[in-house]
């Protein structure tokens, strides 16, 4: 499943390092050169409450393994083990660690430091969930440290209590605070790990964009960043997938209902001390009773309130952050893809012509021939049959959202897609996930990602944009062609893909033509 390519032996050194943090000392491990820290202590916190800088430690503590994670509401069950691996670690609810890779200890390096915050939405994952989430070759090919994140997740860190008391005024956007408490820690520790404070990129995909996404709205977040990356993290308009309170509040009220606990501020402290498996089932009733309410999906979000100021339709951008330089993307297929959907038996690269066109017709009606010109006019290296599956939702919120931006920001925009098709089932489009490992520059250590020959030159391209624009706000480098920032209504986009290019505006006319997307969401 995961083939860790080795040019030789690991060479491991169990004796260091060990690194002063403002909590007491840490010992990590050394192998090949780079240095890893493992689940280090950030913080802690009571359940729907605030976190705190953790408590202080005698000694040297080990973090050599990965301790715990957040419990999720549902055991997951992978379907998708194959193209995106996954790792599963016990839960604990305390679980605020962090992890670091760098390849200097020294306090002089201070070498830029790039920020992972992690998907599964507001509800699942964890910062090392994905085999593609390993920062040791990033850190090592990029010269920066690479921090990933772990923070409550679901009912445990987006639940809006605040109709019950202060204590709970921001218990909706815990899991949001727990980042910014992680980012304190970044401020304060990293220089001791070779990394500089004053040069932090925060980058995500998926929830994870749409946390880097919520950090911009942030107060409390300002001054602990200075880059951003959302990565297939804006979809359906310029929201942030948040709730308005009196919505979440409403959640929260359902939660206790189905915990049987009255709604009181006694119920809230029972609610605080009933086992996880209690809570959980509880949350998932609420969330099953309000989606039969409303019609539509509902969760555990992020909540628009004074914490979290509320972007609506881009007009909200806060002027705190429009210094912030910008990379916002998506992938060529997101969840609408040859893997999630399928339209006939085998390959799509094995279909016939009289194939294709029976799909294309039944799928697009009068207009299939318009729209087949249009994108072999776009994406001429491609086979038409890509047309069933190219995202419209990600990719037109996307282009919106980073024109609104560019009008009202003093730094850079830049926009990106992923394009690259992997050998994997004889051709499989880009899928949501799929460029991550190239950003990690791990891809050639996965089954279903690598391509001989370009796969190499690929990774080199994807996390070169990353890490360049982690050093200097700008993501061009030699590897690339010219890649220019958004200006106006031109979006020039850097398209990824074995031969990369840089088009303006070049698939408006194709996303005009193409009926709205339809989410897709294989079972995890």
């Amino acid at each position: 499943m995961y083939i860790k390519k080795l040019t030789g032996p690991v060479v491991a050194n169990l004796d260091e390092p060990v690194a002063e943090t403002t909590s007491g000392k840490v010992r990590g491990v050394m192998i090949d050169g780079t240095y890893m820290f493992r689940s280090i202590r950030y913080g802690s916190a009571e359940r729907f409450h605030s976190p705190r800088r953790a408590d202080h430690w005698e000694g040297v503590d080990p973090c050599i393994i990965y301790k715990g994670v957040c419990p999720e509401l549902d055991a997951p069950v992978p379907s998708d083990n194959f193209y995106v691996p996954h790792m599963f670690y016990r839960y604990d609810e305390n679980c605020l660690t962090l992890n670091v890779w760098t390849r200097s200890m020294d306090r002089n390096r201070r070498k830029p430091v790039m920020v992972w915050l992690h998907g599964g939405g507001y509800s699942m994952g964890s910062a090392i969930e994905l085999y593609s989430y390993d920062g040791e070759n990033l850190a090592a090919y990029g010269d920066v440290v690479v921090v990933t994140v772990n923070h409550r997740l679901n009912v445990l860190g987006y639940i809006d209590l605040s109709a019950y008391g202060e204590e709970y005024a921001d218990s909706g956007n815990a899991g949001m605070e727990d980042i910014v408490e992680a980012l304190r820690w970044i401020r304060d520790n990293i220089e001791n790990f070779g990394g500089d404070p004053q040069n932090v990129t925060i980058f995500g995909q998926s929830g994870g964009g749409g946390k880097v996404l919520s950090l911009l709205q942030m107060p409390m977040a300002d001054g602990l960043y200075h880059k951003a990356v959302i990565q297939s993290g804006v979809s359906e308009g310029m929201a942030l997938s948040a709730l308005d309170q009196d919505g979440a509040r409403e959640l929260a009220d359902m939660v206790l209902k189905n915990a049987g606990l009255p709604l009181s501020i006694d119920g809230v402290k029972q609610l605080e001390k009933i086992p996880y498996h209690e809570l959980a089932a509880a949350a998932n009733a609420a969330i099953a009773e309000a989606a039969a309410a409303s019609g539509s999906f509902r969760h555990f979000a992020p909540v628009c309130n004074q914490f979290l100021l509320d972007i609506g339709d881009g007009s909200g951008f806060r002027k705190e952050t429009l210094n912030i330089p910008l990379m916002v993307g998506t992938v060529f297929g997101e969840f609408s893809n040859n893997l999630a959907c399928k339209y006939g038996e085998g390959s799509k690269n094995w279909w016939s012509d009289e194939t294709k066109s029976k799909l294309l017709r039944e799928k697009f009606g009068e207009e299939a021939d318009k729209i087949a010109d249009e994108f072999s006019r776009v994406y001429p290296e491609k086979n038409v049959a890509d047309t069933l599956y190219i995202d419209t939702m990600f990719r037109r919120a996307t282009l919106d959202f980073a024109v609104r931006r560019a009008e009202l920001s003093d730094a850079p925009v830049y926009n990106y897609l992923f394009a690259f098709e992997f050998p994997f089932n004889n051709g499989s489009i880009a899928f949501h996930n799929s460029e991550i490992a190239y950003v990690f520059h791990n891809a050639d250590y996965l089954e279903a990602y690598y391509k001989p020959g370009v796969t190499e030159r690929l990774q080199d391209q994807v996390s070169g944009a990353w890490v360049n624009f982690a050093y200097c706000g700008n993501p061009n480098h030699k590897l690339l062609p010219k890649w220019d920032e958004v200006s106006g209504k031109d979006v020039p986009c850097m398209i990824f893909d074995e031969e990369c290019r840089c088009e303006v505006n070049y698939d408006a006319r194709l996303l005009e033509l193409l009926p709205a997307g339809q989410r897709i969401v294989p079972v995890r």
